[in-house]
């Protein structure tokens, strides 16, 4: 299996969202340090679906979590658009995180006492911006609530909590999405509906969205895989079917029990 190594040019182009140049994250010093990313570098394309998959202790949450600002990094640069992260300060990063990047996690992080249309504006009524009306009723439309709008989320399905944070994370029009297992705490046909919903946002708005998952059939739903182990990017699948990440994976799972 052949690491790929991406063009990594050093001033940003229009077509990347974000980007990561030989990157590099370490846990503790001597016998107990652990390389959690080893001189990662790569390309995450503006209006295209990237699925990060990998065995557990690949380094795929900590690239993510890297390159969307929640975490530091030891070594390497990270740039979203024209900004680079290494060179922020906290608060300037919290305010690109709120203005430039969407999240999405696995437990929903809806508040109890907002309604669904409540919880969708909330960052946006944080930061004191009005969200932009035309824009907010596509979203809305999109995944498919409009009807829901006024229910709080204890009077919600999983699945349909799950699309008020699509929503929320999609109403600002960030320039990039980062979800984490955004299908995780839901059963096949919620996560099917979520995961269509973040492939419609794709393809129907331009978005540019980078999610984390351990399932092959919701990695079928990304424009490519970008696959991890051992804290290196060591393979990349383009036009994914579940099938074919599902024996992508067996061979990593093969290679650790020989290794």
């Amino acid at each position: 299996m052949t690491t790929i190594t991406p063009i990594v040019r050093r001033t940003p182009t229009t077509g990347v969202a974000a980007r990561a140049h030989e990157l590099s994250k370490v846990y503790g010093q001597g016998e107990t340090q652990v390389v959690a990313l080893d001189r990662v570098s790569v390309d995450f394309r503006r209006g295209e679906f990237t699925a990060i998959m990998g065995p557990s202790g690949s380094g795929k949450s900590t690239l993510m979590h890297c390159v969307a600002g929640l975490d530091s990094f030891s070594s390497g640069s990270v740039q979203l658009g024209d900004t680079e992260l290494g060179s922020l300060k906290d608060k300037q990063l919290t305010q690109l995180r709120r203005d430039k990047i969407g999240f999405i996690f696995q437990a929903f992080n809806l508040l109890p006492t907002l309604s669904a249309l409540e919880n969708i504006t909330l960052p946006m009524d944080i930061a004191g911006r009005k969200p932009d009306k035309e824009w907010l009723e596509q979203v809305i439309s999109l995944i498919g609530l409009s009807d829901r709008l006024s229910h709080r989320p204890t009077q919600l399905s999983g699945g349909q909590q799950q699309r008020v944070a699509v929503a929320r994370a999609l109403a600002s029009r960030p320039e990039i999405i980062f979800g984490d297992e955004p299908t995780g705490n839901l059963d096949s046909r919620a996560g099917a509906e979520v995961l269509g919903f973040l492939r419609n946002s794709v393809r129907e708005l331009g978005q540019t969205v980078v999610m984390v998952t351990h399932d092959a059939t919701a990695a079928a739903y990304a424009d490519r895989v970008i696959f991890l182990a051992d804290g290196r990017i060591v393979d990349e699948m383009v036009g994914p079917t579940a099938d074919g990440v599902f024996d992508r994976m067996k061979a990593f799972d093969a290679r650790g029990r020989t290794s």
